[in-house]
């Protein structure tokens, strides 16, 4: 008997959402976004998508929107959000639903983040716990991450940030959108973990010098210390251990290349979008 219920997303007005409300509805299935109250960023959910507004942070309010839901996209805030309503929010997920996709991190696939320290590894291991059918999709950084540059190139063109020898093999946020689509719309997924990644490792200067060719613009690169970007990074919002750990990584990434795998080609049956496909999609955030 095919699925019937809804599918339910969270996070679902930030980069990953709309593409996974856009794949989802393409599969016929009734979808649901879940929305918080007075998101300025609402319009991004496609129409003929089901709003419900809620707050991860108060699971009572999530309740509303796992009616008649057999799967669940989930994606946790960890930069605006403790951890300390996840048992909960799980807890309400496996009354109602019956599979999950959540979007993790390659750093738990490395191992560089420990159980304990409240984040996709924890998440990981709390999911693990119920009975969910579950898939993990252990992501490398999102190329709309290159979105936080904006502002440096649209002025002076110049930018500065440590570690521009670093090299990742950044993933279109749209390929993971579509590999949890199917993770949760088709059969043999339950117990994966995918490692999803681009298809090739550029040096974050390389992505940068992509984006200038893209928009008709010479862009340059300068490594700073990273002691002067960890204070910007927590002025921006970032806890100081997420500061320390993503620029740990980038260090660790000069001295060896991100890792790349076949995962988005292997669920999707085709290869995964180049860095320079997403900057051509999105140049106008640049110019």
């Amino acid at each position: 008997m095919p699925d019937s219920g809804a599918i339910l997303v969270t996070g679902a007005t930030g980069n990953l959402g709309p593409h996974a409300l856009t794949h989802l509805l393409a599969t016929g299935r009734r979808v649901r976004a879940l929305v918080l109250p007075g998101d300025p960023r609402a319009d991004r959910v496609p129409a003929g998508v089901e709003v419900v507004h809620g707050d991860l942070a108060r699971p009572e309010t999530v309740e509303p929107a796992l009616v008649d839901v057999d799967g669940v996209l989930l994606m946790w805030p960890f930069f605006t959000l403790r951890v300390d309503t996840v048992p909960a929010v799980l807890d309400l997920i496996s009354e109602h639903a019956r599979r999950i996709a959540f979007v993790s991190s390659i750093g738990v696939h490395i191992g560089l983040e420990a159980r304990d320290n409240n984040c996709h590894s924890y998440l990981e291991s709390m999911i693990e716990k119920t009975d969910l059918e579950w898939t993990f999709l252990q992501t490398t950084g999102f190329a709309s991450n290159a979105r936080g540059l904006a502002e440096q190139i649209r002025g002076d063109g110049v930018v500065r940030f440590p570690y521009g020898a670093a090299a990742r093999s950044s993933v279109h946020e749209g390929d993971v959108a579509e590999v949890a689509a199917r993770a949760l719309t088709t059969p043999g997924h339950a117990g994966a973990r995918y490692v999803t990644t681009g298809p090739e490792t550029l040096t974050q200067a390389q992505q940068v010098a992509i984006i200038g060719e893209v928009i008709g613009r010479e862009l340059r690169w300068e490594d700073v210390p990273a002691s002067v970007a960890r204070e910007q990074m927590i002025a921006q919002g970032w806890p100081p251990s997420y500061a320390d750990g993503a620029l740990d990584y980038f260090a660790q990434l000069v001295q060896e290349s991100e890792l790349v795998t076949t995962a988005v080609h292997d669920v999707l049956g085709r290869p995964p979008r180049t860095f320079r496909e997403w900057a051509v999609e999105n140049a106008d955030a640049f110019r």
